[in-house]
């Protein structure tokens, strides 16, 4: 797939997108005819091809009682107006992430990733076994929505820089772009922030109006041709240890499916969560070695100082949040902050043992 096709498709962000809703859906025979409005361009490597998994899942497990057909960014409305079309009955459910709700409230964007906070299987953790998940519906309700989690890109990267970063007086006035509560903690560290979406972050750098900036991972990243500007990838992502996806349906229209309508969507999410997770991690993998070994592509590690202070601006962006004026997004922090602690004191033995062994110089491959 060439970038141009999603250039052309339009992602979040998008202006000229025809914002006036369809006919109400139709209903005959018990089928229910949903539209699914995104914030992707459409079969975006990652996301878009995320959501495309989405509507047909659940028609399929449906047994078409539910059809769902998927609009991309800007054939309905513009991608970063998918959440109030939802909401508003313009559209019936919409694939995006949490991390593009910020200005509705700070608690949403715990959801859907945290700087420094949980990888990708803690955060269904935090959901399933953690009491996320009724957290997240207390949200969402304020907004007519129902929430759930359907995908995970897992470890983000910390951004295509046009130079190379050797202290954090480096990252002072930077033109970077990022989101949701990475955005928050690069602010703190002097960085010029800007949220786009990622065809934009391409023609963004390409004038200069950006110097660096981070969408998702190499998969991804690689289609929408970064690295035809900017060589020099840096890792790790501590902004976004991991990244979920989520469907959210409008609430009165969820209300109004019978009780297995309601569970085949909520089975077809869950279901959805590993299935894209692991097709990011195999997929970002086996992109990677191409950007390297055919695009010359520089993999950097961030200097210890520079992730320590991003640490340290992390802490003070979970500080706001703890002192939020809105009692529920203290409740949502505390939660967070609970599960994390425990994972925290746990992963050391577990998979932080198991990838620390791998690296250990012994014959196996």
């Amino acid at each position: 797939m060439k970038r141009r096709d999603f250039l052309k498709a339009g992602a979040i962000g998008a202006t000229g997108a025809a914002a006036t809703s369809l006919a109400a859906p139709a209903i005959a025979q018990d089928v229910h005819q949903w539209r699914m409005v995104t914030a992707w361009p459409k079969n975006l490597p990652g996301p878009g091809v995320a959501a495309q998994m989405l509507a047909d899942r659940i028609t399929t497990l449906s047994g078409g009682r539910i059809e769902v057909k998927l609009f991309a960014a800007g054939e309905i409305v513009p991608g970063n107006g998918v959440f109030d079309a939802v909401g508003q009955g313009t559209a019936e459910l919409y694939h995006a992430v949490p991390a593009y709700w910020g200005s509705k409230s700070k608690g949403i964007l715990l959801f859907g990733s945290q700087p420094f906070g949980l990888t990708a299987p803690e955060q269904a953790g935090w959901l399933i076994h953690g009491g996320g998940q009724a957290l997240y519906d207390e949200m969402y309700a304020r907004f007519n929505l129902k929430p759930f989690l359907c995908g995970n890109s897992g470890p983000q990267w910390a951004g295509w820089f046009r130079n190379e970063i050797n202290s954090v007086d480096d990252l002072k006035g930077l033109k970077f772009r990022s989101t949701g509560l990475a955005s928050e903690m690069c602010t703190k560290l002097g960085m010029a922030v800007q949220a786009m979406s990622g065809p934009a972050m391409f023609q963004a750098l390409q004038s200069g109006a950006l110097d660096a900036g981070e969408f998702i991972g190499p998969w991804t990243d690689s289609a929408l041709g970064y690295y035809q500007i900017a060589k020099n990838y840096y890792w790790p992502g501590v902004g976004e240890p991991s990244s979920a996806e989520e469907c959210a349906v409008n609430l009165d229209a969820f209300n109004k499916l019978p009780d297995d309508l309601k569970d085949v969507v909520t089975q077809a999410c869950a279901s959805l969560y590993n299935d894209v997770l692991t097709e990011y991690n195999t997929k970002h993998a086996q992109a990677l070695t191409k950007l390297v070994d055919e695009h010359g592509v520089m993999v950097r590690k961030l200097p210890d100082d520079v992730i320590v202070a991003m640490g340290n601006a992390a802490g003070e962006v979970i500080a706001d949040l703890r002192a939020d004026s809105d009692d529920l997004v203290k409740k949502i922090t505390q939660s967070f902050l609970g599960y994390r602690k425990l994972m925290r004191e746990y992963m050391p033995y577990a998979d932080n043992g198991q990838m620390n062994a791998r690296l250990l110089d012994y014959k196996y491959d």
